[in-house]
């Protein structure tokens, strides 16, 4: 669920916020068809926590990012059960995944992305928004924002950082740090081994405001497995 590319374009928002829920559909295309049917995203942003689910039905697996106790866990519904995950190996796969889409976008050359404002508007889930064209050594990419949004990149700070992003990204997160308001869809084109394809994210709903700190928590009565990397015989905790 932590793919990084995809995830880092759904959360690329800056302004502080009480809080964020929002609704993205992620679709690769091919020779200028889908790829697939496209990846559905739910995240909830509080403070120095995330929640993400994919699929079409909310309340589904779900994962956790608590940036200020540094722990993460996969909530598994079915089983009423929670993996604790091994933080320190999912921000090492994370930045490994930053690492190879800056190396795909040329985003993380210093300097080397410019943006130019698209003519005209489009509105997209319920907001008007301003289009602007980034471009860079192998990238090009349309950013949609909607200005009377209160929130920006900086309200999630904490997962750049963790995720590798901040640094990988580079000139390309910068110039979006850049942009006057939250991006509501994201459209990138990219050379990939002599072929060409183009993702595009969509917001679909979002609402601003504040969040169940339950959705951050261990369900009660839910049982906590430890992942194999946390199991003491694995050298976690006893």
């Amino acid at each position: 669920m932590l793919h990084v590319p995809a995830l880092t374009l759904a959360v690329l928002a800056a302004a502080s916020a009480p809080g964020l829920y929002f609704e993205q559909t992620t679709i690769v295309y091919q020779g200028g068809e889908p790829a697939g049917p496209g990846v559905r995203t739910r995240a909830w942003h509080a403070g120095q926590s995330m929640r993400l689910e994919a699929g079409d039905a909310p309340g589904g697996p779900a994962l956790v990012l608590r940036f200020d106790l540094d722990r993460a866990f996969r909530l598994d519904p079915a089983r009423r059960v929670v993996v604790e995950l091994d933080m320190d190996r999912l921000r090492a796969r994370s930045q490994t995944d930053a690492a190879v889409a800056a190396g795909m976008t040329g985003g993380g050359e210093e300097g080397a992305v410019r943006s130019i404002p698209v003519e005209g508007s489009r509105t997209i889930a319920g907001y008007v928004c301003r289009g602007f064209r980034l471009t860079g050594p192998s990238i090009q990419m349309v950013v949609w924002v909607a200005e009377t949004l209160p929130v920006g990149v900086e309200t999630f700070a904490a997962f750049l950082e963790w995720s590798g992003a901040s640094r990988s990204l580079g000139g390309l997160l910068e110039e979006i740090r850049a942009l006057p308001g939250f991006p509501l869809q994201t459209q990138t084109r990219v050379e990939v081994q002599g072929g060409v394809r183009d993702t595009v994210s969509t917001v679909t709903a979002i609402r601003v405001g504040p969040q169940p700190a339950e959705l951050f928590e261990v369900p009660p009565g839910w049982s906590v497995e430890a992942s194999p990397a946390l199991s003491p015989e694995n050298g976690g905790p006893e």
